[in-house]
């Protein structure tokens, strides 16, 4: 077994032994299991990064065993530079995670945790898979253990969020089982993914197959108009499910369309950029204003998101190293933002029961500690230089002012909003004298959430002082994709 087999199975096999320990009474091994468990995962993942060669652009740590032998299907796994974080970034979480739900859950703790570490490996599956059915097998099998998450320890509107993310999801996911069985046959049957990049298409076999990926990947970004299910699951899911979600979960789709849009179909990916590049401003514009609206804490930071990611996909469809590049920086970085700011709300709805902005006001006089964490993590969340957050939308914003000079102007104005909305939000909650008996009563945070947020707090500014170790990993990795996007493979 290889490193990179280690980096998937370790989880699941901790998450494995979990759900074999059935019983709540014996909640306090089941939380350390699932501490040492996720810590193992994560020291098992370090050596991909301390191993890597940051100059090639070739797969890495590469496994390839025969698994369906007579449909060709093999079990193939590895990284480049474009994957590289992402399978860090889903073990770091997944700690954090763990620490984060300690004393908030107190029934099937051993379910809960399982369903975490099991979520875990097969995220990082997703991001390592080389052969197509295979990535399919992990991308769709991530959809259970969030599923029951959400469904089982969620709020009171539970199972309708449950399902809503489950059949906007799978249904996406449908039409690129299609696009994979039509590139099996069109191969003379290989589901190998360097196969189908080096395949001739014809035009028309390129929209149709751009188009198919797009119904999963969009959904699972989400971009707008696809998004409607995000707010619903965030709103419902526990605090470890909404942070594992926007910092993992989004991501997945957002990866799908440069492993598999792009470099299979790279004419569509051009002629349809504007497109996506539409729906991604709009993803900026639009619901950043959406989100200035929102009363519940949890909803406003949803809709954050989706606008985030709208940075993404306008960065990757721009088609310059600069655009891409900044769209995975800023994917990593709003991995540990969104993620810092689901599991703030977390720490306040665990001591008031509530999500209502309207609940709060003035916390900053009984949790000093606290309120200096969430507003780093608000400035980080307007892009504040200095903070992981600006990074990503600044490379990002000079690709497309590169692109289109209108393009990057109506990005950049777009950022405004995230500010205002974000700042709002803090000063209600936040600011100002006392608001009401349940502030009054609040405890400033206790060691380990202190420890959670303080992680978090050093990710987003290391990367916000020093994103050189990130870039330097896909350099080149981009280089070489956007110089196969370039070259037209119509017959």
């Amino acid at each position: 077994m290889g490193l990179l087999s280690l980096a998937i199975w370790t989880p699941i096999a901790f998450g494995a032994i979990l759900l074999a320990l059935g019983r709540d009474d014996q909640a306090k091994a089941v939380r350390w299991i699932a501490l040492i468990g996720s810590v193992i995962s994560l020291l098992v993942t370090l050596p991909l990064y301390t191993r890597f060669q940051t100059t090639s652009a070739a797969i890495q740590f590469a496994e390839n065993v025969p698994w369906i032998e007579r449909f060709n299907v093999n079990y193939h796994v590895g990284v480049d530079g474009i994957s590289l974080w992402f399978v860090l970034l889903t073990a770091f979480i997944n700690v954090i995670v763990v620490i984060a739900s300690w004393e908030s859950i107190t029934r099937k703790v051993n379910q809960y945790m399982g369903a975490f570490l099991i979520l875990s490996g097969l995220m990082i599956g997703v991001f390592s898979a080389l052969d197509g059915l295979l990535f399919y097998v992990f991308f769709e099998a991530t959809l259970i253990p969030m599923y029951l998450i959400i469904g089982i320890w969620g709020g009171p509107n539970k199972i309708y969020a449950a399902f809503k993310f489950f059949l906007y999801t799978l249904l996406g996911s449908l039409l690129m089982l299609v696009a994979l069985i039509y590139l099996y046959t069109q191969s003379g049957g290989s589901f190998d993914l360097a196969v189908w990049h080096a395949m001739p298409l014809s035009a028309t076999a390129q929209t149709l197959l751009f188009f198919a990926f797009f119904a999963a990947f969009a959904v699972k970004v989400p971009m707008w108009p696809v998004h409607t299910w995000l707010p619903d699951v965030h709103v419902e899911a526990p605090t470890g499910g909404s942070a594992v979600l926007a910092a993992i979960m989004l991501k997945l789709g957002a990866y799908g369309f440069l492993r598999f849009s792009l470099p299979i179909a790279p004419d569509a990916a051009h002629e349809w950029a504007w497109l996506m590049i539409a729906l991604s401003l709009v993803a900026v514009v639009y619901v950043g204003l959406v989100a200035m609206v929102q009363q519940d804490m949890k909803k406003l930071v949803a809709y954050s998101s989706v606008a985030h990611m709208g940075f993404v996909t306008l960065g990757f469809f721009i088609f310059n190293d600069l655009g891409v590049s900044g769209g995975l920086v800023q994917m990593i970085a709003h991995g540990f933002v969104s993620g810092a700011m689901f599991l703030s709300i977390g720490v306040l709805y665990d001591r008031v029961h509530s999500r209502e902005i309207a609940s709060y006001g003035g916390v900053v006089n009984t949790m000093p500690k606290f309120a200096a964490f969430a507003l780093f993590f608000a400035m980080a969340n307007c892009g504040l230089p200095g903070t992981a957050g600006f990074v990503g939308e600044w490379m990002v914003i000079l690709g497309a002012v590169k692109f289109n000079f209108w393009i990057g102007f109506a990005a950049a104005s777009a950022l405004i909003f995230g500010a205002a909305y974000t700042l709002w939000m803090f000063k209600r909650v936040y600011l100002g004298p006392v608001a009401n008996d349940d502030v009054k009563a609040l405890q400033d945070i206790n060691a380990r959430e202190f420890v959670m947020l303080a992680l978090l707090a050093a990710a987003v500014l290391y990367m916000g002082v020093y994103p050189k170790p990130f870039t330097d990993v896909m350099d080149a990795s981009v280089a070489q994709l956007l110089q196969h996007v370039a070259i037209s493979k119509l017959n």
